[in-house]
């Protein structure tokens, strides 16, 4: 598999963003379980531990030796079409989200990462090339991709990106 940068920068309302799409063959509902359920997060990404319905989990990158345990706060989670959540805490605490839709048999994740500046995009933009590509070998039951593949080889491209303007 040859793995190919695929983020864009986008303002949101908190903020500017990574995106990075996926597309699957598959029904909504299958891919929000990928990306709610311990067992299916813990294929590609991490698990948690806790009761989503608090609002807060744990939780855990599997894919990362020694990953710590961190704190998640639930903001929005309308299943199963949204999810936006705070993952840490205090400054390190970092915000993503993701957005699923479904037409014709496909469902589209648009997943989100929001950056403290621009330059961000360079680290963080492989990475989640890295872990959306290993959610789509995990949901085809194909070898996951090397790390390898992704950091430095995307860094010049996510470099590059343009911030876009902010709408009026």
């Amino acid at each position: 598999m040859s793995a190919k940068p695929t983020g864009r920068l986008a303002h949101r309302e908190d903020g500017l963003y990574l995106m990075v799409d996926r597309l699957f063959a598959a029904p909504i509902a299958d891919v929000w379980a990928s990306l709610t359920r311990p067992a299916e997060l813990e294929k590609w990404v991490g698990t948690y531990t806790g009761s989503p319905s608090t609002g807060a989990v744990k939780f855990r990158m599997s894919a990362e030796e020694g990953a710590d345990w961190e704190y998640v706060s639930i903001l929005e989670c309308r299943a199963p079409h949204r999810f936006a959540g705070d993952f840490g805490q205090g400054d390190d605490a970092w915000r993503v989200m993701f957005h699923l839709v479904e037409g014709d048999g496909m469902t589209t994740l648009t997943f989100g990462q929001r950056l403290r500046s621009a330059a961000e995009a360079s680290t963080v933009g492989p990475g989640w090339d890295y872990y959306l590509d290993r959610l789509v070998a995990a949901r085809a039951r194909r070898p996951l991709p090397e790390w390898e593949h992704y950091y430095p080889a995307h860094a010049q491209f996510y470099r590059e990106l343009m911030v876009p303007m902010r709408p009026a």
